[in-house]
This record gives structure tokens, sequence and C-alpha cells, in this order.
């Protein structure tokens, strides 16, 4: 399931499309990117880093997906559409 279209940070002619499974979504609570943490020492950063990890972790991993704009408005999709991925391995000829 698409969950997030954004554009490129650094303004190139790329669009970043985000999944999540769908059952996740029903798990899932939004984690907070913007936290601030101050850490006065590095073992404190240690001692903490786990807690930092599974802050960031929560609901699961997502896959972004970096596509170009003409390939963004031939699929024509937006945020809750149902999408599938067929990958398959490229054969490449070495010249």
């Amino acid at each position: 399931m698409i969950t997030e279209i954004t554009a490129a940070p650094d303004g190139s002619p790329y669009v970043l499309i985000t999944l999540t499974e769908p059952r996740d979504m029903k798990e899932r609570q939004r984690p907070v990117y913007n936290q601030q943490v101050s850490l006065s020492s590095p073992d404190e950063l240690f001692k903490n880093i786990g807690r930092l990890i599974s802050t960031q972790m929560v609901g699961g991993v997502n896959t972004v997906i970096k596509m170009g704009l003409n390939e963004y408005e031939e699929l024509n999709v937006k945020v809750g559409d149902r999408v599938y991925l067929d990958i398959s391995k490229a054969e490449w000829v070495s010249v």
C-alpha cells in the first residue's frame, strides 16, 4: 500500500514512493523522526542506542522506491492505492 509520495529532497526530477504492508498499517503507529535527543557522553549514547533505534522502527520497515516523474505520471498512483511489485533479475550483457 502506498503510504507517502514525496519529491526528491535534492530537487532532482524524481518522486519517492513509500510502500508499507497493509497488515502493518493496522498495528502501526507513526514513528517520530524529529525527536530531539541530548546526549552528554559517548557512554550515554551506547546505553540508549537500543531505545533510540527501536523508537525509529515502530511499525516495521517501509520500502521506498525512487521513480522518475514520467514513470510516476504514467502509473497515476496516489496515497492509499494498493500496488504489487514484480521484481526480476536483469540479465546483463557485457560489451
